[in-house]
This record gives C-alpha cells, sequence and structure tokens, in this order.
C-alpha cells in the first residue's frame, strides 16, 4: 500500500512537471516576428518613397547696436560710524601718576581706590602692547576721594580712541572714552 501510495504521488508529480512546459519559446517566436515585420514595413517604405535632404541657409541675426553713454562716477568719501556716545569728561584734576602725558581722547578701562591695584592692570596692559598708564584723579565717588584711573591708550583722535575702546570691550566691558579738558 505504501508502495503504491509513493508510485502515484511520483506519477503526479511526473506529470505535473511534464504539463508546465516553459512558454518561453513561445514568447521568443512571437517577439522574432513581430521584429521581422518592422524591419519589412521600414524596408518597403525606405524603397517606395525615397527622402529628400532639406538644405537649409544660415540665418544671421539682426543685431541693433545702440551707442552707450559714458557715465560719470562720483565717488564721496567714505565716512566711518563710531560710537561715540559713551565719551566722560572728569570734574576736578588729572594728576599723571605712572606713564606719558594724556591726549584729548583716552580709554579708561578700570578704576580703583588703591594705587596697586591700578599699576597691576597697568603693567597687565603694557605686557599686550598698550601704552597704559595710571591718573589720579580727585573726584568724589560715593563718598571716596582720588580714584586711580588706568588708562589703555590715549589720542587726539576721537574715532582713534573710540576704535581702541571698542576693541578692548570685549576683555574689559565697562571701557570708556574720557575727554581732557
Amino acid at each position: 500500500m505504501k508502495k503504491t501510495t509513493f508510485l502515484l504521488f511520483g506519477l503526479a508529480a511526473a506529470v505535473t512537471l511534464t504539463g508546465c512546459k516553459s512558454r518561453e519559446s513561445a514568447f521568443a517566436k512571437t517577439y522574432q516576428q513581430a521584429l521581422e515585420e518592422e524591419q519589412s514595413r521600414t524596408v518597403e517604405v525606405v524603397t517606395t518613397a525615397p527622402v529628400q535632404p532639406v538644405i537649409t541657409q544660415p540665418v544671421e541675426p539682426v543685431v541693433t547696436v545702440q551707442p552707450v553713454e559714458p557715465v560719470q562716477v562720483i565717488q564721496q568719501p567714505v565716512q566711518e560710524e563710531v560710537d561715540l556716545s559713551d565719551v566722560r569728561t572728569i570734574d576736578g584734576t588729572l594728576d599723571v601718576v605712572s606713564g606719558d602725558a594724556l591726549s584729548t581722547y583716552s580709554v579708561v578701562v578700570g578704576s580703583f581706590i588703591t594705587k596697586s591695584n591700578a599699576d597691576g592692570l597697568m603693567a597687565r596692559l603694557r605686557s599686550n602692547g598698550y601704552d597704559a598708564r595710571v591718573v589720579l584723579t580727585n573726584e568724589t565717588i560715593n563718598g571716596r576721594t582720588g580714584w586711580y584711573r588706568v588708562i589703555a591708550s590715549s589720542s587726539d583722535n576721537k574715532s582713534e580712541a573710540a576704535r581702541t575702546r571698542d576693541a578692548l570691550k570685549g576683555t574689559y566691558p565697562g571701557a570708556w572714552l574720557l575727554l581732557k579738558r
């Protein structure tokens, strides 16, 4: 019984596998016929109606030339915009304690009650290439008189002093301009 069942399954598998023939050959035949028909049509068209070449003449574009009038360019001097809103004056006296004399505009980066603190900041500024100096004022601020102001640089040119102040504001955010009267 097992042998018979096995034989029947084998026979059914053989019939199934042989019954499914590949249709690839039928597709290939149909494709080949279509190509042959197309080629025969193309040959007929070429042989029955010869194509005449079309000769074209180059066309030159029409260009209208307008004379250009020269334009006179007037250059105006560029004026720099410098923040000059932070300019102060000191009422009273300014005595230079350390360094050179002051010019008209000075960049103040620090104010101290003790001279040693002012000298320390001046030394740091000089090591960074500034012509620093310390001045003593007789101002009274918050009940204290006699402030040591640390000047990073001094100039007779207002915009030059403002540029120096702006460069120092990153390190010394309270930097301001002093106008010497």
